[in-house]
Formats: structure tokens, C-alpha cells, sequence
């Protein structure tokens, strides 16, 4: 059965897209834990991180830099904090959260923000990394 992040890529449920390229897509986590908390994962549903190929971790991280650079351009923060855990969702994916404090990566505290704010922030992202 595809996980939630395979229907995510494949349009079946909505998300607020920041980027994708061929093999790799990213949006915002709609329970993040600050505002511009962004998933990277790849295309190819695998569970977990180091059972990827070499050329899709490699591509993965890749991937997620370059989104972590246009996420700092847009959201204000002391760094883009880089996260792979990956109990929740059999699919691997690296978390990227802006932070400004410890606490910021612990998945404790939320950030509530409405549709127009995901939607306006995801645009602006999306924008920034077309031009990386």
C-alpha cells in the first residue's frame, strides 16, 4: 500500500509543494514544528534512509540542500536544521525546520499557521528554489 507521502507526490492528497525535480519533491509539514518546516523525500517509496541507493541518498541530501537554501531565504532563523527520523511514515524524509532555538527541533512545540500563510510561504520558497 503507497504511504501517505507517495499520494502526496502523486496528487492524491494536497499539499503545499516547495519543490521537485525528477526524482526528489518537497513540501511543507502541516504540523511543523516552525514556521517553513519543509519534508524532502525522494519519488521512490523506501522506508528507511540507508536502505536507499547510493545515488539516491546522495541525490536526497542534494536535494534537500538546495531546498534548505531557499528556505533560509525566505523564513528568518539562526540556521535550517536537518532531521531524519522517519518512525511516523514508512517513507524516507528529511525534515528541515528553521531553527532559532534547541527546543525548535525537538517536535514538541507547533507553529499554527492558516492555509493562506502555508500557501504564500510555500509559493515563496517554491520561487527562491527555481532560482538556485
Amino acid at each position: 500500500m503507497a504511504s501517505v507521502f507517495t499520494k502526496i507526490i502523486n496528487g492524491d492528497i494536497p499539499c503545499y509543494k516547495v519543490a521537485e525535480n525528477g526524482d526528489f519533491f518537497a513540501f511543507l509539514d502541516i504540523s511543523p514544528n516552525t514556521k517553513g518546516h519543509t519534508l524532502c523525500v525522494p519519488k521512490k517509496e523506501v522506508d528507511k534512509l540507508f536502505d536507499l541507493d547510493e545515488v539516491t541518498y546522495n541525490g536526497l541530501m542534494s536535494f534537500s540542500r538546495q531546498v534548505a537554501l531557499a528556505l533560509k531565504k525566505v523564513v528568518s532563523c539562526d540556521r535550517i536544521g536537518l532531521s531524519v527520523i522517519g518512525l511516523e511514515v514508512p517513507h524516507v524524509h528529511v525534515h528541515l525546520i528553521p531553527l532559532n532555538f534547541m527546543d525548535d527541533a525537538r517536535f514538541i512545540h507547533k507553529a499554527s499557521l492558516s492555509p493562506e500563510e502555508f500557501q504564500e510561504l510555500a509559493k515563496a520558497i517554491y520561487v527562491e528554489y527555481r532560482k538556485l
